[in-house]
């Protein structure tokens, strides 16, 4: 499968493209982005051809992977899809419940294959948890606790405007949810929202199965106490998720891997833009929450 990045930021530099160009499945054919001298720079590093034009890159390929902002990735996502190619995509899916829709939609009526790379759900170690988390039955509560150090500490990250404007609902809300929703069913309702210190927020969800979560999110946490926990606790007593042993570049690979299975097989993977799109429509509710306002929960 030919397949094109589209972006070049630090997490196009860091995980998409070393990613995509030692997959043995793929074919690394270029790379697209807003500003023709990064993709210059970075097509030059693998020998692949940099795009001005992202029509172009969509016709040379058969897939994309989107290394782009939330805003940016949704229209270009969309794009493709119509295009007929498909998405190995990024979290969040949208900044906003149509952006999201759209792509989810574009996607299915295209008949592609979509892939959103949950760092987590595609580490070793808490993939196989996960499982077998979600094959257990009893769970009465989960607590979560995603705090990232990205405005505290020198992260290359920490320029970025949607994170800036959005915060860590937005940004690890997505991690957080992508493992407690396979576990603990859907979510009912967003039952409670509150800001903490900076751009943290705590929130309460009412889950399908009737069990409960609650999470913390931050971008803002002291560098000594970042660092991601979940804990669930049932009929079955205490689990605690497992640290990843892998990076990014290892689980995005495996994310790759997905998307070319569903390409094949013509079978939605779990996390695929429909997923997305459930995901962004409850990170909306927990906004409206926190905003004051009434919230919708899809």
């Amino acid at each position: 499968m030919r397949i094109g990045l589209l972006g070049t930021g630090p997490w196009a530099r860091a995980a998409y493209a070393p990613a995509l160009a030692g997959h043995t499945g793929l074919r690394f054919a270029g790379v697209w982005g807003r500003r023709p001298e990064a993709a210059g720079s970075l097509a030059g590093e693998y020998g692949v051809r940099a795009y001005e034009d992202v029509d172009a890159l969509l016709a040379d390929v058969d897939a994309v992977a989107v290394a782009l902002p939330p805003a940016v990735q949704a229209e270009t996502a969309v794009r493709a899809a119509r295009a007929g190619r498909h998405l190995l995509l990024d979290k969040p899916l949208a900044l906003g419940v149509a952006e999201a829709r759209a792509v989810a939609e574009a996607a299915e009526r295209a008949g592609v294959a979509s892939v959103v790379f949950f760092t987590t759900r595609f580490q070793k170690e808490p993939e196989a948890w996960i499982d077998e988390q979600a094959a257990t039955a009893g769970w009465f509560t989960a607590r979560a606790q995603w705090l990232g150090a990205v405005f505290t500490a020198d992260s290359p990250f920490a320029a970025s405007p949607w994170r800036r404007e959005k915060g860590a609902l937005w940004d690890v809300g997505p991690h957080a949810l992508s493992v407690l929703l396979p576990v603990l069913g859907d979510v009912r309702q967003v039952l409670a929202a509150a800001h903490g210190p900076a751009d943290t927020v705590h929130l309460v969800l009412d889950h399908a199965t009737g069990a409960s979560s609650t999470l913390t999110l931050s971008l803002t946490a002291p560098p000594a106490a970042a660092g991601a926990d979940l804990e669930l606790r049932g009929d079955s007593g205490v689990a605690l998720l497992p640290r990843g042993s892998e990076g990014a570049v290892p689980a995005l690979t495996r994310a790759a891997d997905a998307l070319l299975t569903a390409a094949r097989t013509g079978r939605p993977h779990a996390c695929d833009a429909g997923f997305g799109l459930r995901v962004t429509e409850i990170l909306a509710a927990a906004e409206a929450r926190l905003a004051g306002a009434p919230a919708e929960h899809g």
